[in-house]
């Protein structure tokens, strides 16, 4: 599993880097929407593997990461092409922190995540929020009364709901993080 993901992590940095310096940050994207779209919808097996025991992860702390992953890639950024170029202007603000280092021992590779996951989680928050006219406007996924069912859904409502849920499950999943990486550190002391 580790080895899988390392590879689907190095083919859509290639493809990235790859189109960023042959194409500009325009066409950056387009180049990794497939592989990104594959690789994010196979996260699901993370969540299988914890159900089953193939992995110690905690089903708790990996649904939300790969739930909040499949909403972007899916709910936000498939659904709503035009959302792309706010996209690029992330990769191009923030295209070198991929280029960052990876040391061989343990606590530089733990301590980046602090910095990294606020990151992340920061772009996952505006990318919604951006994304909150477009989903208006669109009215895509919207099922209005009347109909048969007497059903309403608004999917603007449910984006903001998702951000909503990024205010307690951020501090949560961050405090997770620092105990995943107080185990690694102390881990790699005892050795």
């Amino acid at each position: 599993m580790i080895v899988e993901n390392m590879i689907k992590r190095f083919q859509v940095l290639f493809l990235a880097l790859k189109t960023l310096k042959e194409s500009g940050h325009e066409h950056v994207y387009n180049a990794v929407e497939k592989p990104l779209l594959l690789a994010q919808s196979a996260a699901v097996l993370e969540i299988l593997h914890g159900l089953i025991g193939l992995v110690r992860s905690p089903v708790s702390s990996t649904l939300p990461q790969i739930g909040s992953r499949l909403y972007l890639t899916w709910g936000i950024l498939w659904s709503f092409p035009e959302l792309k170029f706010k996209m690029m202007m992330v990769i191009r603000r923030f295209g070198p922190t991929f280029l960052l280092p990876r040391w061989s021992s343990v606590g530089p590779l733990q301590s980046t995540f602090l910095v990294l996951y606020l990151t992340g989680i920061s772009s996952e928050v505006g990318l919604i929020y951006f994304a909150l006219p477009y989903i208006k406007a669109s009215e895509k996924y919207c099922i209005r009364t009347p109909n048969k069912w007497n059903f309403s859904f608004d999917y603007s409502y449910a984006a903001i709901l998702a951000l909503g849920i990024y205010v307690p499950g951020s501090p949560h999943m961050y405090s997770y993080m620092l105990g995943q990486r107080k185990k690694a550190l102390s881990k790699s002391k005892n050795l």
